[in-house]
Order: C-alpha cells, then sequence, then structure tokens
C-alpha cells in the first residue's frame, strides 16, 4: 500500500476526537470504479543564467553587502558552519554566487536530480536573475535578499534553533550520561538544551521534559532508548535541522490555509485551518522498508467500506507463502486477472486491513490515508509500522469534516459504513494533503524537538547540501577574474 481547500466549522472541530453520531436515512450515491492514479511527471528544473548570459553590474556598495550577506550561509543550514567562509569575490562572480544562493534560499540547496525517487515534493521552478536584476537596479538587495527564504513559523524556529545547537557545539557539545549516572549529571546534561532545568525539581520532571521533546514516552525513566537520544552528538541535532530546513524550501512559498499535513517520523497527522494547527490525532505510517513517501496531492474521494486489492509484492512476499487454504480460512479471495494471472483480494468488512474508509489521493506510490481495526498500535510510541500508507486513528470524524460542505453527506459517514456497501463518496471540495518528513521542529515556545531519523534521510540529505555547496562554491570560485 505502498496530489485543496478545507472549510472547518468550530463545532465539528470541538467534537473531533468524539465518535460521530450515526444517522437513519443514507444519501443515494453512485459508486464508481475509477483508473489507478498515473505517475505525475516532475517538469525539469531550470539552471541558473548561463556564464555567457549578462548579469547586472554591481556597485561597491552593493558588492560589499552581497560579499557580506553569502557568508551567512551556515544561519540558513546551507553550510555545515565549518566550512570556510566565502572569497573575496567581485564582477560577475560575485553576482553568480548571490545567484546561486538565491535559488538554494528560496527552492533549496540540492538540485532535484540528487532527489531520491521517494522524495517526491519537488521544489517550483525558481529564475533568481529576474529579481536579482531588478533589485541591483533599484538598488533594493537588502529587501530582495530578505525575501529569499521560507515565511514559515516552521523554517524561522528551525533557524533559531540551528543557532542555538550551533553555540551548544562552539561550547563542547555535551557530556554523555549512562542509566548509571549522577544526578547532578543528568541535570547538567539536561540543562545543555532545556534552561528550565533547575536543582530543586525532581529529576523525572526534567527527564520527562526532554523525553517529549524527543517523541518518546514520558516514563520520566533513563531508559535505554532516553540514554540513546540524550547521547545523540550534537552534530548529529544540527544535521538534523539542516535537512529539515531544506525540506521547508521544498515547499511552495505559499501552503493552502486549510489542510491535511502528516508528519511520517513522528507518525502523526494535523489538521490545519487558517495556517494554525487547530487538532491532530495518531497514525500509523511506513516502516524502514516500506517508506511512506513525502508528496502532496490533492485527496479527491473516500471508499466507505473498501475491499483491499493486495498489492503484489505484499502478497508475494507476506501471503502466498500461507497457502491457498490458509487464505481462504482467513478471508481472502484469489481472483482470475485479464492476463491469466491471480490476485488476492481482501473483502470489505470489519476485518478488513483497510478498514471502514480509504481517503484517496493521486500519486505514483499507491498510497493513501485508511482506517484500520489494528487500533492496538496508535497507543503505541512506535508506530512505524505501515507498509507505506498512512493508517488513522480517528478516520470517521475526518471524513466528516471532509464531506461537512455538502447537505446531502454532512454527518452520514457513519451512516454508509453502516450500510456495509462499498461506495464511493465524491468529496464536495478537493483536500490538501502533504505526507511530510520532520524529524526536527520548534515547539510555539521555540524548544527544539527531535525524532529518530527512522528512513536515514537526514543524515544524506545533510550530506548533500554540503556536497552540493561546495560543487557551487568550486564553480563560482573557478569563474572568478
Amino acid at each position: 500500500m505502498v496530489s485543496r481547500r478545507l472549510i472547518v466549522l468550530p463545532a465539528l472541530l470541538a467534537a473531533l476526537p468524539l465518535p460521530l453520531a450515526a444517522q437513519t436515512s443514507p444519501p443515494t450515491l453512485q459508486y464508481e470504479t475509477l483508473p489507478a492514479p498515473l505517475p505525475t511527471p516532475i517538469a525539469p528544473q531550470p539552471a541558473l543564467p548561463p556564464a555567457a548570459q549578462p548579469l547586472p553590474k554591481l556597485s561597491d556598495a552593493q558588492a560589499d553587502f552581497l560579499r557580506e550577506w553569502l557568508a551567512e550561509g551556515a544561519e540558513q543550514g546551507l553550510t555545515s558552519g565549518t566550512m570556510a567562509k566565502p572569497v573575496s569575490l567581485k564582477g560577475d562572480a560575485l553576482a553568480r554566487a548571490a545567484l546561486d544562493r538565491a535559488s538554494a534560499l528560496h527552492r533549496g540547496r540540492i538540485d532535484t536530480a540528487d532527489f531520491l525517487e521517494v522524495w517526491a515534493l519537488r521544489p517550483e521552478a525558481y529564475d533568481p536573475l529576474p529579481g536579482f536584476a531588478a533589485a541591483v537596479k533599484d538598488d533594493r538587495l537588502r529587501q530582495w535578499a530578505n525575501g529569499l527564504t521560507p515565511r514559515y513559523a516552521g523554517y524561522e524556529g528551525l533557524r533559531k534553533g540551528l543557532a542555538a545547537y550551533e553555540r551548544i557545539r562552539d561550547e563542547g557539545g555535551w557530556k554523555a550520561v549512562t542509566a548509571k549516572s549522577a544526578d547532578a549529571d543528568v541535570r547538567a546534561r539536561l540543562r545543555v538544551e532545556d534552561s528550565t532545568v533547575t536543582d530543586g525539581e525532581p529529576l523525572t520532571d526534567a527527564v520527562q521534559r526532554a523525553q517529549r521533546r524527543y517523541g518518546l514516552e514520558p516514563t520520566g525513566q533513563l531508559g535505554p532508548r532516553t540514554v540513546a537520544a540524550l547521547n545523540v552528538p550534537v552534530g548529529d541535532r544540527i544535521a538534523a535541522i539542516m535537512a529539515n530546513m531544506e525540506r521547508w524550501r521544498w515547499l511552495p512559498r505559499d501552503l493552502p490555509v486549510n489542510r491535511v499535513q502528516v508528519n511520517i517520523a513522528a507518525a502523526v497527522l494535523t489538521l490545519f485551518e487558517g495556517d494554525q494547527p487547530v487538532t491532530s490525532m495518531r497514525a500509523v505510517t511506513g516502516s524502514p522498508g516500506n517508506e511512506t513517501p513525502m508528496l502532496v496531492s490533492n485527496i479527491h474521494s473516500i471508499v466507505v467500506n473498501p475491499p483491499w486489492n493486495v498489492p503484489s509484492s505484499i502478497a508475494k512476499r507476506e501471503l502466498w507463502p500461507k497457502g491457498r487454504a490458509a487464505l481462504a480460512a482467513q478471508g481472502y479471495k484469489i481472483v482470475k486477472t485479464p492476463g491469466g494471472g491471480e490476485r488476492i483480494v481482501q473483502p470489505a468488512g470489519p476485518n478488513s486491513a483497510l478498514g471502514r474508509l480509504k481517503f484517496d489521493f493521486d500519486n505514483p506510490f499507491a498510497v493513501y490515508l485508511h482506517d484500520t481495526p489494528a487500533r492496538a498500535k496508535f497507543s503505541s510510541y512506535d508506530r512505524l509500522a505501515s507498509h507505506g500508507c498512512v493508517r488513522l486513528e480517528k478516520p470517521v470524524p475526518l471524513a466528516e469534516l471532509m464531506v461537512q460542505a455538502d447537505p446531502a453527506l454532512n454527518g452520514q459517514v457513519q451512516t454508509l459504513i453502516d450500510t456495509g456497501k462499498t461506495q464511493r463518496v465524491q468529496l464536495p471540495k478537493q483536500v490538501a494533503v502533504y505526507l511530510l518528513y520532520w524529524t526536527a521542529f520548534a515547539s510555539g515556545n521555540s524548544t527544539m524537538n527531535f525524532r529518530d531519523d527512522p528512513y536515514g534521510w537526514d543524515k544524506l540529505l545533510a550530506s548533500k547540501i554540503d556536497a552540493s555547496t561546495r560543487r557551487a562554491q568550486a564553480v563560482v570560485t573557478a569563474s572568478k577574474e
């Protein structure tokens, strides 16, 4: 099981955590079978202006500003913070360095050719030259530069967090602790990241705050996972912040203010209204090896009481080895395909792996959001366990929010489920959905939060950022006058 607007009523938001009451008379709906979604084509990204293209001439004051601005790359997570400062540039070489930095800030440091296939969230095309030329002509380079970075609170929180953790690194980082470390040593370690730690408070309270920041069960005890999180090197935390800043730069300059957003790494779905998170629910996302892809799409329909057409990869690996008799005993059906082959189908019902609701959106990975009869995982702090799709803790309230604009559907989701019939409900308005991989983010009080990097994408992306930056610096240096 491995692409925009949503109007949210306050009353429904208040009721989201609660089950919705069943209604008595379902509307008449037409069930239709849609073809499998086709892969979304990825447009090639434009390169920077060719070397032969004339560039605007800079005044001495403009050149001085650009050199200072280029030296601030570490503040935006574009270099490791330990790389050499930009060399003294002038003329076209300086202009090209500025254009490269502008492109990196506006659409990301790495080229889309370096993206993994499952990093399907592609930045919008951007040509920095027209804006740069106009800023030089009007002598507004500072305003131009300030407008290049993402204007999201999430990005700004990471930028501040990056500065804080680079200060921690420059001051020597933190000392490792063990489960047997003295209380004073544990407090000292916790205080490096949490200035509110005091000598008078119970140590368990301070440990619980740290565990919540790391997405761990807040037991207050120094178990193996808590010790491991505390002992992650500060350099790795910096790399995670850099990687997540880069992912913010891949997003469009304006997100739909009403949207569904899934943090894959944290296995949490959040509903946004007016660009503010208004409610969230636990989810189950892809296990390592069955990664949930990063992507953006639009939920166009909901399948009520969906059957599960088992993907061939899952069937081959997990089901066919059980044998036909065992599959039949578990309620699976073996269906002939037009080419003479066979596929496995799990009929709709209370035991279907898709539960009672499936939220469909076009994407080349055949992933979707869905209900599940396996509820125990939602109480766990380890919820990366799916084949790539996103299982939802509270699918019925979410579905009600999506169909409420249609009087024939408003309040009818549970009634439709109770019929036992498979029906596809077209949404009155498509709903933006973002599957994102956030392993570092700042809370409202600017406290940095971290999650494990289950797919190993953070370090890989951080290395790609450094490599891309070094290549760009080499090109600019080679073009010096």
